[in-house]
Parts: structure tokens; C-alpha cells; sequence
């Protein structure tokens, strides 16, 4: 076991060569091959359906675990066959973006085609399984969720990326799939509440894959990928995402407004700092090196950006659901 390791790539999605590879245990091998650094945008999907749940007293643990187990290996899942699907086309290749900011397992080596299909095989069959195990149990709209959430994890690389699709699949699957689906696994009821309460977050889960394209939209035009931001430019893209993060805050305004929220809610205008942080960052073009006091692994740079803030908002909007459980 490598547990320092585990952290790390929980963290960030660590460069390793291949002789460095060999000597790690498969979790760490799983964690880094599914970019486990973002999966906690998954969790905190989960977290905020269940905080919902127990606000209506109808909380059931065990359901609620396996529901979110599900949907976190799910992700992992489509992060593998993103990989994969990539190689397979031709598109990581001649140092394209995905090689330059994390190990791509199959175009660096570190994995067979064999390997990365069955971890990918293994994991979805592990999602899959929690997904037939709640349809037996909860029925009703839990296998039209599930054949949903299968649906974007196969398809979402190839066709839908390719025809500016993604960036909405981002918003549906992070928001009302994963919300509230969970949310119903757990209790039974479809809320369209619940559904708008997921927008705050799935909006900024969005922002984050919204940036991650602008990064590359060079790139991907090259390759025929038409992304969103490929068709509406970078600068306007720029806004897109600006705006995204702006809608965030003012729709938990509105939820509070409308009685559905809280007052505590508001503690997510804590994370305006990080906000007003990366304003400067989308107020101009990329650079074409990395600026000296930028941290973040390049070159991730608006996708970095909405990441941290998308992390510090999350997190707010979290403990925000948590105090008014508590104060309530």
C-alpha cells in the first residue's frame, strides 16, 4: 500500500513514469488511471442529495451510500473510457492537452489496451451493479436514471463532445441525474425543488468542463472536435463561464428568496473571494506560457481556475445545508 500516494492523487492528478508505475499498488493505479482528483465534484453531488433528503426526514443511509458509490464509480468509470475512446481515434496523440496534464495510461505506457479495459470493465460492472441492486430496490424511475447515467457515460466522449453537446451533458447529468436521482433512491420522490436546488453546483461543475474546453479550443478545432467553445470562440466562452459562476450565487438568492433555502445558505457568499480571485484570470486571452506565479499544473489554466472556485463554492454550499440542518 501507498497511502501517501492515494492522497496525492486525490489531490492532483500525479505524473509518474513508467518504472515509478510498476512499483505502485492498484489503488494507487485506479486513482490516478480515473483522475480520482475530480471525482470529489461526484461526491459533493451526493453529499448535497442527501443533505436534501435529511432536511425532509426521510435520510435512509444505506441507500443513499450505495447511490453515491455508484455515481462516483460511474464518473470513473467515463474517465477511463475517455481515455480510452481518445487513444483509440488518434485524438491524445502529437502532445495533445489530455498528455500534457496528467499521465494518459495508454499513450505514455503505463497500461496495456487489455489493462485499461478491464479496470474500466471492472469499475462500470461495480457501478452497474449498485445501479440493478437500487432499481431492485427503490423501482419506479430508478431504471430510467440508470440507463440515463449508463447512457452519458458511454456516449459522452463520442458522439456527444464532438457536437457541442458535452458541456450540456455536464449540466444535466452533475445537476438533475446525479441530485436528483440520489435524492429519489433515497426517498422515493422525484422534487423538482430538489432539481433546482442542484443547479447552484451542477452550474459550477459546468464552468469547470467549460474551461477545460477553452484550454484546448485550439486544439480540439484542429482536431474537428466542436465543442462548445469551439463554436462560440474563446472570449465569448470566457464570459459563458463567468456567467455560470455568477448564476450560481444568484440562484441560491432566489432559492432563499423563495423560502425553499435557508438564510444560512448565503454563507456560499464566502467563496466570492475566490470568485473576485479568478476574475483577472477570464478576463483576457490564455497566455502562451505559464505565468510565473501560477501554480496549478499547466496547462490546466481556466479549467483550473473554475476548479478551485467550483471546489471553495461546493464546499460552502455544503457546510451551508449542514448549519441549517443543524440550526433547524
Amino acid at each position: 500500500m501507498n497511502v501517501s500516494m492515494w492522497k496525492k492523487a486525490l489531490q492532483v492528478i500525479p505524473h509518474v513514469e513508467k518504472a515509478e508505475w510498476d512499483r505502485l499498488d492498484v489503488i494507487s493505479k485506479w486513482l490516478i488511471s480515473t483522475r480520482a482528483a475530480v471525482l470529489i465534484m461526484t461526491f459533493l453531488s451526493g453529499a448535497i442529495a442527501g443533505i436534501l433528503a435529511y432536511q425532509q426526514g426521510l435520510f435512509n443511509f444505506v441507500p443513499w451510500f450505495l447511490a453515491t458509490l455508484g455515481i462516483v464509480l460511474a464518473h470513473a468509470t467515463n474517465n477511463l473510457l475517455n481515455d480510452y475512446t481518445d487513444a483509440a481515434r488518434g485524438v491524445d496523440q502529437e502532445n495533445y492537452y489530455r498528455a500534457q496534464y496528467g499521465p494518459q495510461p495508454l499513450l505514455h505506457g503505463l497500461m496495456t489496451k487489455r489493462q485499461h479495459l478491464t479496470y474500466s470493465a471492472v469499475t462500470g460492472g461495480l457501478a452497474l451493479a449498485i445501479g440493478i441492486s437500487l432499481t431492485f430496490y427503490r423501482g419506479g424511475l430508478t431504471l430510467p436514471l440508470l440507463l440515463a447515467g449508463a447512457f452519458f457515460v458511454l456516449f459522452y466522449t463520442w458522439p456527444l463532445k464532438y457536437i457541442a453537446l458535452g458541456e450540456v451533458a455536464v449540466l444535466i447529468v452533475w445537476g438533475p441525474l446525479m441530485i436528483g436521482g440520489v435524492y429519489y433512491v433515497v426517498t422515493g420522490i422525484w422534487d423538482w425543488n430538489v432539481v433546482l436546488a442542484s443547479l447552484p453546483y451542477a452550474l459550477g461543475v459546468t464552468g469547470v468542463i467549460f474551461g477545460k474546453h477553452i484550454d484546448k479550443v485550439d486544439m480540439d478545432k484542429a482536431k474537428r472536435i466542436y465543442t462548445l467553445p469551439v463554436l462560440l470562440g474563446e472570449r465569448l466562452s470566457r464570459w459563458t463561464v463567468l456567467a455560470m459562476l455568477a448564476a450560481q450565487y444568484l440562484s441560491v438568492i432566489y432559492l432563499v428568496a423563495i423560502g425553499f433555502f435557508s438564510p444560512i445558505l448565503l454563507v456560499v457568499l464566502f467563496a466570492l473571494p475566490a470568485f473576485y480571485r479568478i476574475l483577472p484570470i477570464f478576463f483576457a486571452p490564455k497566455p502562451l506560457e505559464k505565468p510565473k506565479d501560477f501554480l496549478e499544473v499547466w496547462p490546466n489554466y481556466f479549467v483550473a481556475a473554475a476548479f478551485f472556485h467550483n471546489r471553495r463554492f461546493g464546499l460552502f454550499y455544503l457546510a451551508g445545508l449542514i448549519l441549517s440542518l443543524i440550526i433547524r
